[in-house]
């Protein structure tokens, strides 16, 4: 810690936020506010005199590009030799929502937000969005390798088992297809379109729920890339 930011901490009105901040980052905020903002859940969203709603929202949505980045490169370097597919389903099982939201538990997020998100708006992804939103603010207050670091050797290399993950074998179109039966719902998986990427095709497809689209995916594979949209309908249904 220098020793300008030392004097800040030391004189700071936010001193206990600070240093708790400072016990989960491994490193003190510069810019308390824009943490403070992070844990602001939109259902206490205060108003800017511009009329704009201030709540953590588009921390959240910049959170989310800078986590999805780091991780994509750390699969990169990780996995050199496997396929794009593999790549882009490993990062969507460890940055989705279901599993954000548990990481966030973990790292005591919640704790930061108790005067900060309305009791009867508290739902399964509002401490995962608050992650993302701190990767956000990091980002903000920090730069890109401050978060990087944040990420890989405080979250990826304590939380995460890559190896795990990898060896996960979940049938996500099973789970859903067994789902609607119980249900009695209709679901319909379409091919929307093949495009043509650097010499192979890229299939996107769509999960229809009683001839409602609930999600989206793409690969180099139909198959593949009806799991990545079953599993985006599995994570919003909840479905064990």
């Amino acid at each position: 810690m220098s020793v300008i930011t030392s004097i800040r901490f030391f004189f700071s009105k936010d001193k206990k936020f600070v240093g708790s901040l400072r016990n989960l980052l491994g490193f003190t905020p510069g810019n308390p506010a824009v943490y403070h903002l992070a844990f602001r859940h939109r259902s206490t969203a205060t108003e800017h005199h511009s009329g704009a709603k201030l709540s953590n929202e588009r921390l959240e949505y910049l959170g989310d590009a800078i986590l999805g980045a780091i991780i994509a490169e750390m699969l990169f370097k990780k996995f050199p030799f496997r396929e794009e597919g593999f790549l882009t389903e490993m990062r969507s099982k460890i940055v989705n929502r279901e599993h954000l939201n548990k990481l966030s538990l973990k790292l005591g997020i919640d704790h930061f937000m108790v005067n900060s998100i309305d009791p009867a708006a508290k739902n399964k992804s509002a401490y995962g969005d608050a992650f993302e939103a701190l990767i956000g603010a990091i980002y903000i207050d920090r730069g890109y390798n401050v978060a990087r670091k944040f990420v890989l050797s405080r979250i990826v290399k304590h939380y995460i088992d890559i190896e795990e993950i990898e060896q996960q074998d979940k049938n996500f179109k099973s789970k859903l297809i067994n789902w609607s039966q119980r249900e009695r719902k209709v679901v319909e998986f379409e091919l929307l379109e093949e495009v043509d990427n650097g010499g192979k095709k890229l299939l996107r497809v769509r999960v229809l729920v009683d001839g409602v689209e609930k999600a989206r995916g793409e690969d180099f594979s139909k198959k593949r890339a009806e799991q990545i949209a079953a599993e985006k309908v599995c994570i919003a249904l909840q479905l064990e």
